[in-house]
């Protein structure tokens, strides 16, 4: 379908703006995805979860893994956190892995194993919201619900030439109610994966408006300015913070410390963390009870998140003889070679992939 197969006019209506979506989908659409076979609520609920901040290039392998360990809610609720947290060592934004534990604990716990019927009901799940409940209902069940994930956003923001930045309430507000007109009461799953489809592969940062089926009712396309919507986030300097992480090394292991189960990579495990301008291996002595013969400290270099900037300069140690090594709780020496797996940050994986072992 070309981007003037359908009239401006028709588009302009919600049954025109459908129809159009659901045929080019029909052709264009992304039918094989794992999770749509089959497309279970738990599938899709994993797999919407994971696609948040994420494409869908990075989902594929870690939705299969995830999904041979913890095919179904029960397994997943039964799961201690470590292991969920280690398969979703990567993928970033790790409050998702911890409320997805949540959740399915939840639903085990006071829905027997299977998702509400009603969408207020999955949205009070945690780490659940609008989107995510209407497009679990809707994939999954068929029924007609609205979703508006990034991008769906996009795609109604310029046909409809909304101003302003999506995550204003006002925006969102604006962006939901069209959302709520556009979508059918028939074929509501097929239409909303088409429209998380043309958003991903059509509409995207830089569109290709000459394959898109809305092209010819696109208000952004018709005046020149599809750059302008959505709008952009409000520029704000992202702050520098800085921590020293301290890689000690004992007979081919190294020490492990698991962070507190919410804030900065809540429950995963990182190396100890010194401050910038303490003494290494005072500091070790006095809050570890362990004694550390330092080495030269490595290059410092920044790991970026959503509100901040992080500088991390690793030190290298290694345990002195006589030290109390003792682990458990939330203490761990992890040997790499023993395949054990645990919820690493990707930064610290990679320090961990630069250590000389044995050490």
């Amino acid at each position: 379908m070309t981007a003037e197969a359908v009239e401006a006019p028709t588009l302009r209506t919600p049954q025109g703006f459908a129809a159009a979506v659901l045929a080019w989908f029909e052709r264009h659409g992304r039918h094989d995805l794992p999770w749509q076979h089959p497309a279970t609520p738990y599938r899709v609920w994993v797999s919407e979860v994971m696609l948040q901040q994420t494409q869908v290039a990075t989902v594929l392998p870690y939705f299969e893994r995830f999904m041979a360990r913890f095919p179904d809610v029960a397994s997943l609720a039964a799961a201690p956190v470590d292991e969920v947290l280690a398969l979703w060592a990567g993928l970033g934004y790790y409050a998702r892995a911890r409320n997805l534990h949540r959740a399915a604990r939840e639903l085990v716990a006071e829905h027997g194993g299977e998702f509400p019927r009603r969408r207020e009901a999955v949205e009070a799940l945690p780490g659940i919201g609008r989107s995510t409940a209407g497009a679990i209902l809707s994939l999954a069940r068929g029924e007609r619900h609205a979703i508006l994930d990034g991008n769906v956003k996009r795609v109604l923001a310029r046909f409809h030439a909304v101003p302003g930045w999506p995550g204003e309430a006002t925006v969102a507000r604006r962006l939901w109610t069209l959302a709520e007109r556009h979508t059918p009461h028939r074929r509501a799953a097929e239409y909303n994966q088409a429209m998380m489809d043309l958003g991903a592969t059509v509409c995207r940062r830089r569109p290709d408006c000459g394959r898109c089926p809305l092209a010819g009712g696109c208000l952004a396309r018709v005046t020149g300015q599809q750059a302008a919507f959505p709008g952009a986030r409000p520029k704000r300097e992202r702050p520098l913070r800085s921590t020293r992480m301290l890689l000690i090394r004992d007979q081919g292991r190294v020490l492990l410390l698991r962070r507190p189960p919410s804030g900065l990579w809540g429950g995963l495990w990182i190396p100890p963390e010194c401050p910038p301008d303490a003494d290494p291996a005072e500091w070790c002595e006095r809050e570890l009870g362990l004694g550390i013969v330092p080495e030269p400290p490595w290059p410092r270099f920044e790991h970026g998140f959503t509100h901040f900037r992080l500088a991390i300069e690793p030190v290298p140690a290694r345990l002195r003889g006589g030290g109390r090594a003792m682990e458990g709780g939330d203490r761990l020496w992890y040997n790499p070679a023993s395949g054990q797996p645990r919820g690493l940050p990707a930064p610290v994986s990679r320090l961990l992939q630069q250590l000389a072992w044995p050490g």
